[in-house]
């Protein structure tokens, strides 16, 4: 069966299975995907990224972190911009996510970036998802 959202797809697995308990989400690969979970990473959101070839097929792993009390690190990711409303701001506009505690993931001209680096490089874009 296809997708029709493939990034509302990846962050529904990272959010069930972090909500189950899960060392690891899997889930197919794709670049979009493999970048999101390098800005996860280098955000701190998740533990490691790593991609797998099983039977011909490329996976997508992204190990999940917990507090010291068995909590997700991850308490709320969300798909903003979706395929029948896109959401694009200017450089001027990229959001704050919880006053700075979030991170809001955007797709820019410059490529994948979080919501820091595309105030620093004063460039909007594609609000692709929000994470706190």
């Amino acid at each position: 069966m296809s997708c029709s959202d493939p990034i509302a797809d990846m962050l529904t697995r990272i959010r069930n299975a972090s909500r189950a308990g899960l060392p690891a989400a899997e889930m197919g690969h794709s670049r979009l995907k493999a970048e999101i979970a390098r800005i996860l990473k280098k955000e701190g959101y998740v533990a490691d990224v790593a991609e797998s070839d099983d039977a011909g097929k490329k996976l997508l792993r992204v190990v999940l972190k917990y507090d010291y009390n068995e909590k997700p690190i991850i308490q709320q990711i969300r798909r903003v911009s979706r395929p029948g409303l896109r959401r694009y701001v200017a450089a001027a506009e990229v959001p704050r996510v919880r006053g700075g505690l979030g991170t809001a993931v955007l797709s820019t001209s410059r490529g994948i970036m979080s919501d820091r680096e595309a105030r620093a490089a004063h460039v909007g874009g594609e609000v692709l998802c929000q994470i706190w």
